[in-house]
């Protein structure tokens, strides 16, 4: 019997990587000879980068970059045990998430201002990514507490912004500078760049400019207040004009464009890089589709399933596959809530709460680990009785 393990995070009590292994100490009590694979997965967010590593065999690496106020911070990435091959080479893939250089919790709540932070720490790590090897990149850019249009990635990488009186601005592009910019020059980006394909993970479809754009829609979040916000639009509006006629291509009104302060807008037009839902990318990376052929059952989970699941998550994802090929899925949560039978419209056989009995929030994610196990236990046994008609 083959049973695919292949869970999301549990938010502030497992890693996706400590829910696989979990469940498969759940899986352990009742049979000992199942063929089990273990598939830690994510959603192209937090945890993407973990989750990656774990699943491909591939290894973390830190690197000390310029954090999203200037201040220098230990950012860590990873690089996938799965390698695309090239000839005679094979070709090392970097996954990271913006926001382990440039996140908002990175900054202390009194003193976020999107009008003082920059991505340059973004463009560090693609750097030293380019050092190691790596030539395609997997990029995460949710949780970001910039508004800077992937300015500052951009100057990290050797595009040159130039002031009003035709000077380099050498300290970090953020979202004021992006005003005070007169022009840019996109000729002394690292040349490696052009070797590399950038798949970006995006969910969100927001443009760059206008009322569902980067500053009014995501920038409060960020710390900006009214009078900011319409200066940080003022200010995108000004740098995507410059952007735009320098690569020569237009770029604001893509959806995503607007993600991440603009980064996505950034990372099309300076890195031609590629947006994409999360879970397809991740998808791919660990090679789900072709690890699970074969199964008689997939044992999935996350912190809280709920309405929201259904639009492109991970279960959403992995249900969508398992339904080509006829497999079973069970979903375990620590919380679940709204109408669960949309759920099962989407091919999710069973929605499974891990909590035992009535439990604090604390004491549930404390003895996560425990729950998630006997919660997986039951759910085998009880699959059992079917499977093996």
């Amino acid at each position: 019997m083959k049973i695919v393990v292949a869970p999301d995070k549990f938010k502030g009590s497992l890693s996706a990587a400590h829910a696989c292994a979990a469940i498969i100490e759940g899986i352990r009590r009742v049979t000992k000879d199942a063929e089990i694979v273990g598939i830690p997965m994510a959603d192209g967010g937090e945890g993407t980068v973990e989750a990656l590593v774990a699943a491909t065999g591939g290894q973390l690496r830190q690197v000390k970059v310029c954090g999203p106020l200037g201040e220098e911070v230990e950012a860590t990435y990873g690089i996938l045990g799965i390698q695309r091959g090239k000839e005679s080479s094979s070709v090392k893939t970097a996954v990271l998430e913006m926001a382990a250089a440039a996140g908002l919790p990175l900054v202390a709540p009194e003193r976020r201002n999107p009008l003082q932070t920059t991505t340059f720490g973004v463009g560090q790590v693609i750097l030293d990514g380019l050092e190691v090897g790596c030539r395609d990149f997997v990029i995460g850019i949710g949780g970001s507490a910039t508004n800077d249009c992937g300015c500052g990635m951009a100057q990290a990488l050797g595009v040159k912004f130039f002031d009003k009186s035709g000077k380099a601005i050498t300290t970090p592009m953020t979202g004021a500078r992006m005003g005070q910019a007169a022009g840019l020059d996109c000729g002394n980006i690292d040349p490696r760049i052009n070797e590399c394909s950038f798949v970006v993970a995006c969910d969100v479809e927001n443009p760059l400019l206008g009322p569902t754009g980067a500053s009014y829609i995501y920038s409060p979040q960020k710390g900006a207040d009214g009078q900011k916000v319409a200066i940080l639009e003022t200010n995108m509006t000004h740098i995507i004009g410059l952007i735009e006629a320098e690569v020569g291509k237009k770029v604001r009104d893509i959806p995503g464009a607007g993600a991440a302060g603009g980064l996505g807008a950034g990372m099309m037009a300076f890195l031609n890089g590629k947006l994409e839902k999360g879970i397809d990318i991740v998808m791919r990376c660990c090679r789900f589709a072709e690890r699970i052929s074969g199964g008689q059952l997939i044992i999935t989970g996350e912190g809280r399933i709920d309405d929201s699941t259904v639009y492109g998550k991970t279960i959403a994802g992995i249900a969508r596959e398992a339904l080509k090929q006829s497999i079973p899925v069970i979903a375990l949560a620590g919380s679940v809530a709204g109408e669960v039978g949309r759920i099962h419209d989407i091919g999710v056989s069973a929605v499974l709460p891990i909590c035992s009995g009535p439990m604090g929030l604390a004491e549930a994610m404390r003895n996560g680990s425990e729950l998630l196990s006997r919660a997986a236990e039951q759910a085998l046994r009880a699959a059992l009785i079917q499977l093996d008609k």
